[in-house]
């Protein structure tokens, strides 16, 4: 099947652009204020689903568009728009996972949350777990993926499935490559847009820019550091808010 051409493909890249522009304004009208730190209540699941779809679209549109232009040199607007869908698919799965993850514990020990007991060293802890996991093979090989996906593409199927297929298959490299990101966003306040513009930033650098594998490793090393002075001082933070309430989030 033709791909576009270089003219159909600047209005994809304006487009996909487009898109994530309009889903930060979103998520800040949505979003502002609704920070409350470590362990921020998720809200209802519909809800939750919704916000975290439009984070997505804002925070990794923009580092998965050179594979989505990559990907439309080999096959037309359609099949890549599918791929797009396919690939927020397997974010949404992650989203899933994380609040039932965040229910569970909530639901069997709300007290091992509480932001005056053991609340600091949990975030700490989480964001230790996140900088250890940048520098797994796991992560290393989901990295790579995402920066050079090209073999990935020239052999998936052909037709809307197909690209449906690969959408989901890439959004699953892209979700294994960001996971202590997301973990340390989780950690810090996962409604905070400071602390979202930040792993915006460094999943866009590790993704899509000169020395994205280097980047990682730094980024390994402040996580940990970070992790370490959470744990032991989290009114020294910058950018840190305490939760108000005795756990780590609101009540439900």
């Amino acid at each position: 099947m033709d791909g576009l051409t270089f003219r159909g493909r600047v209005p994809l890249a304006t487009a996909l652009l487009l898109i994530a522009l309009i889903a930060w304004i979103v998520t800040v009208q949505r979003m502002r204020g609704m920070d409350a730190g470590p362990g921020t209540d998720l809200g209802a699941l519909g809800w939750f689903i919704g916000i975290w779809l439009t984070m997505m679209a804002a925070m990794m549109l923009p580092s998965a568009a050179p594979t989505i232009l990559m990907f439309s040199r080999v096959r037309d607007r359609l099949d890549t728009w599918v791929f797009v869908l396919g690939y927020l698919v397997a974010w949404a799965g992650y989203g899933l996972a994380a609040y039932a993850v965040y229910r569970g514990v909530r639901a069997s020990a709300p007290s091992f949350l509480a932001w005056d007991e053991y609340g600091p060293w949990v975030a700490g802890g989480a964001l230790v777990a996140a900088g250890v996991y940048q520098v797994t093979p796991l992560k290393t090989i989901c990295l790579r993926h995402c920066r050079s996906p090209l073999h990935f593409i020239v052999r998936g199927r052909s037709g809307r499935i197909g690209a449906l297929q690969a959408g989901v298959e890439h959004g699953a490299y892209c979700v294994g490559c960001c996971t202590g990101l997301m973990l340390a966003l989780f950690a810090l306040g996962v409604m905070s847009l400071s602390w979202m513009g930040i792993v915006a930033v460094a999943i866009l650098v590790e993704k899509a820019l000169p020395g994205g594998e280097r980047v990682a490793h730094v980024l390994a090393v402040v996580l940990v550091a970070l992790g370490v002075w959470v744990s032991v001082s989290p009114g020294s933070v910058p950018g840190l808010k305490q939760p108000m309430h005795s756990d780590m989030g609101m009540s439900s």
